[in-house]
């Protein structure tokens, strides 16, 4: 017999809505991957320039599953025009298998389509539930029959990343870290203006988009750590403790000892690469972490695993980047 559900607008600004997403999210994935109701609060309000809906599924006029789903067609240079994201989408075990999750699915691709999208990312938008589909979840089989791939707008091999993590508690820096000609310190509200040179200089796109949009919601700039040397700025890295205005659950750290920190995005100037400033910086943002008492730490959304490696990182979570052309 035919099950009989209905989509229905999800309102961020209702209690209610938030409190039934966190539920089905947290039921769908696990503990491992919960979410907090901060933290769905803050991904459900749209990043600056981006448009975002939401939809709810009623079984029974029960709440059992939502989809999120953006586009970004403020800057090119954030994003292409052409890509939009399946933000979240969740079912509830017991409502599984009844056709349910197809339809969030379909409705979220079609209102992409309508935007002007060619295709169709999970995950990886700009306020991310997860950078891809989690491997641990065993769902890639799923989003695979319905035409997602592991191959981008830009790129024809599969695509996957990961989150890394370390006990802090014990840190102290790899004996290859070499002297710099320059400091590394906490960013301080005068350095906004050079942080922003830098940015639009060596990482014009989401990094310099997510730093503004940190600034703009009322972060801390010293959530920011920056390398200076003779010419100025030359690297940054950006820091969550939990109490940042960026919700820390987003990293998933619950394997982990607390307090929890997050480091990244990093980066360095494009000259500066290879002669140890980028270690140089990490370690800086690392002992600060390790001085404020973090002590599980996730570096997230990276393939560089070797050179997180020579400062105690492990392999913390794999994701798998799945796209769809609409």
């Amino acid at each position: 017999m035919p099950v009989s559900f209905a989509l229905r607008p999800l309102d961020p600004a209702d209690p209610g809505h938030v409190e039934a997403a966190v539920a089905i999210w947290n039921a769908a994935c696990g503990p491992d991957l919960a979410v907090s109701r901060r933290f769905v609060a803050y991904n459900l309000q749209p990043a600056h320039g981006a448009v975002a809906v939401a939809r709810q599924a009623l079984l029974d006029g029960r709440p059992v599953g939502f989809v999120t789903a953006s586009t970004f067609p403020a800057d090119a240079t954030v994003a292409p025009p052409a890509l939009g994201w399946i933000d979240a989408i969740a079912v509830t075990p017991d409502a599984q298998g009844q056709g349910i999750g197809s339809a969030l699915l379909a409705w979220a691709e079609e209102w992409l389509a309508a935007q002007g999208c060619q295709a169709a990312a999970l995950g990886s938008g700009l306020r991310p539930f997860v950078p891809g589909v989690p491997v641990e979840l065993n769902s890639a089989a799923y989003f695979n029959r319905r035409g997602y791939r592991g191959e981008s707008l830009d790129s024809p091999v599969d695509e996957t990343t990961w989150d890394v993590a370390a006990n802090l508690a014990t840190y102290s820096p790899p004996p290859t870290l070499r002297q710099i000609d320059g400091v590394a310190r906490p960013a301080q509200p005068g350095d906004h203006e050079a942080i922003l040179a830098f940015l639009y200089r060596e990482f014009p796109g989401r990094w310099r988009y997510e730093y503004e949009e940190h600034i703009r919601i009322g972060g801390r700039i010293s959530d920011y750590m920056v390398l200076w040397t003779e010419r100025g700025v030359d690297g940054c890295c950006v820091l969550t403790f939990e109490d940042s205005v960026r919700p820390i659950e987003r990293f998933y750290p619950y394997r982990l000892p607390r307090p929890w920190g997050q480091l990244g995005s990093i980066g360095v100037s494009a000259d500066r690469r290879g002669q140890g400033y980028g270690a140089a910086l990490l370690d800086a943002g690392l002992r600060r972490l390790h001085s404020n008492g973090v002590n599980g730490c996730v570096i997230d959304w990276t393939n560089l695993l070797d050179f997180y490696g020579k400062f105690g990182f492990t392999p913390y979570r794999r994701y798998l980047q799945l796209h769809r052309p609409l």
